[in-house]
């Protein structure tokens, strides 16, 4: 049985270089007792907040000082878990900067309400006073737009106190899907028996045998549909949370507060679902095309992560996939060039897989750190994009907190997505124009397939099945696994049509989506992708301005609207045309695949 190593034993070089966060163990404990002193002596600005000019100013510079190091001993914590989610020392950490961060909510949260007391004519005096307050401008305006929203006194201290007994159901999500589940032993493609894990499904339900395909996905979702009962516990936790205090603050609903705090409105979502839905029949087609080239009578939902070119694997080196990155990202230009190379000599990444790691790919850090980047690279063609992605990510975190201050050292999370899936996009690109493999040409096309159907089609999906789950505890419904379940079978059932079977275990794979956790996130990939199409497609094309607007955006944080943030690229997510040319290109892609894969069969 092969064996997944233990992080002791994977070299250093390998691993991202946390010590560039806190140099030790006191290191950490001393930061921290500093900023618990802090918090607490906050304190001494209730009912004094607007004072004067000056203490204004001063309370909202204390105020960012205590966010900016909790942000840091949360980011540090957490990447300490996530090396190994089964230490408890780590664990204990991560508890401790919780509790710390609930005890700044408690000692801070007077300060929007006190601002609000106020009418707004009083900050604009006092910034003739103050000229620091201008840095503050955009934010005091948007803290006057939640004005209605926003409880008495006695109604916000209590919610801040409750912070703590909030969140719970997430961790325990995490706690049991990341190290406490465990998955049994299937048989690889050699016959050997080997641990299933969720880290490594991902391999086996891409292999191109078709056993070890079923027997992963039937193996994984008889372990979930187990656990049905406490997932379904732990979502209805999160989203009764979420609802009740919603509904306290005055918001009709979930998503209306999550459209109101990204300056979105309805129809931004609705064009996106009903263009998806006014198109099935691309989303479809790929899996007609998928039938077709792995010679299927009939295609399973195990199937459909089979790679489209069955007898490709080649395996990429780490450095390998670094040389790639770069060629193709040169489109982007010396610059960004320049400063990619920082992730590697200043090592913001964790490369590979370990016992106890948590899954898949992030990009994290906070304001006062590295973007750092965690992987469980394994050297297929899709850990090379995913290298891609996670540093899109973390190069726009790198230029928002080069150009902005810290007010505005993030950026708005309906753009989270654009960076990382515009790397994505020439990537692909890079591999489709420059292979002269023609079979990774097509692993190439099939990848950037993937991307569509993943992030546009599945993503609005998962949003579908979301909204659905808030809507029936808003409505006072009772949330059952099998109301869950059923719910995401028959979305599976509408999405993929009858060019698909769609097995009966699928219903439980709403389980594993921890995206569910972070409320109204999950359609932003789709929007995100949709906007990346257009600004790769004009970047691609060397359009003049593109490249210099792109960068630009990726600089702005978040000093404007979300809307507004991509128009600075030259996006406009109102308009339905931007979802209409992202799948005209699913579509393209789907019809250069055929014609490469007919070239291929002919031997030409």
């Amino acid at each position: 049985m092969s064996e997944i190593p233990v992080r002791s034993s994977i070299d250093p070089i390998f691993q991202w270089d946390l010590s560039k966060v806190f140099q030790d163990t006191n290191s950490f404990h001393k930061f921290y007792q500093e900023t618990e002193k802090l918090i607490r002596k906050f304190s001494k600005y209730q009912s004094h907040v607007m004072d004067d000019a000056k203490t204004f100013y001063q309370v909202l510079k204390d105020y960012d000082e205590i966010s900016r190091r909790v942000e840091k001993l949360y980011s540090y914590v957490s990447m300490l878990s996530d090396q190994d989610v089964s230490n408890n020392p780590n664990q204990e950490l991560v508890g401790k900067v919780v509790n710390l961060y609930d005890l700044a909510n408690q000692n801070t949260y007077f300060v929007s309400i006190e601002i609000l007391r106020e009418d707004y004519s009083k900050i604009e005096d006092f910034y003739k006073e103050e000229d620091g307050l201008l840095l503050y401008e955009k934010n005091i305006k948007d803290t006057y737009k939640y004005k209605k929203y926003t409880l008495s006194d006695e109604e916000e201290k209590l919610l801040s106190n409750l912070g703590k007994a909030f969140g719970n159901d997430e961790s325990t999500y995490g706690f049991l899907t990341d190290s406490d589940m465990s998955f049994g032993t299937i048989h690889n493609e050699e016959d050997e028996e080997v641990e299933l894990t969720d880290t490594n499904y991902s391999l086996f339900i891409r292999s191109k045998n078709r056993r070890v395909r079923k027997e992963a996905f039937d193996a994984l979702y008889k372990v979930y549909k187990q656990f049905r009962n406490t997932l379904t516990s732990t979502l209805n936790g999160h989203i009764k949370q979420n609802v009740c205090t919603s509904h306290l603050r005055g918001y009709s609903s979930c998503f209306e507060k999550s459209l109101f705090h990204d300056d979105l409105n309805k129809e931004v979502y609705q064009s996106l679902v009903d263009t998806v839905h006014n198109h099935l029949d691309v989303f479809q087609d790929y899996y007609a095309l998928k039938k077709e080239t792995l010679s299927l009578d009939e295609i399973h939902l195990y199937d459909v992560y089979a790679d489209l070119v069955e007898d490709y694997d080649k395996k990429y080196s780490f450095d390998e996939a670094k040389e790639i990155l770069f060629q193709a990202l040169k489109p982007l230009g010396n610059t960004y060039l320049k400063d990619l190379e920082n992730a590697f000599h200043q090592k913001w990444i964790d490369i590979y897989p370990n016992q106890n790691k948590r899954g898949g790919a992030y990009s994290g850090g906070s304001y006062d750190t590295y973007p750092y980047v965690l992987l469980n690279y394994q050297g297929t063609i899709d850990d090379v994009s995913t290298l891609a992605h996670e540093l899109g990510h973390s190069m726009h975190s790198f230029y928002t907190r080069q150009n902005q201050p810290y007010p505005y050292g993030n950026y708005p999370i309906f753009v989270a997505e654009v960076a990382s899936t515009t790397n994505e996009l020439i990537l692909a690109r890079y591999f489709i124009d420059h292979s002269q493999d023609p079979k990774e040409k097509l692993a190439a096309i099939n990848h950037l397939l993937e991307l569509f159907k993943g992030t546009i089609f599945r993503q609005t999906m998962f949003e579908e099945f979301e909204k659905y789950a808030y809507d029936l505890v808003e409505n006072d419904d009772v949330l059952t696994s099998d109301k869950l379940s059923d719910k995401y079978y028959e979305l599976n059932k509408l999405y993929f049509g009858d060019h698909v079977i769609v097995d009966d275990a699928i219903r439980y794979e709403w389980e594993k989506v921890p995206h569910f956790y972070y409320n109204f996130y999950v359609y932003k990939y789709a929007t995100s992708l949709s906007a990346a199409c257009n600004i790769a497609s004009r970047i691609l094309n060397y359009e003049e301005g593109a490249l210099e607007s792109y960068l630009e955006m990726l600089k702005s944080g978040s000093r404007k609207s979300p809307l507004d943030t991509l128009k600075i690229a030259g996006v406009d997510m109102t308009d339905s045309k931007v979802y209409e040319s992202a799948i005209q290109m699913f579509s393209d892609t789907i019809s250069e695949f055929r014609d490469v894969y007919q070239t291929l069969k002919r031997g030409e």
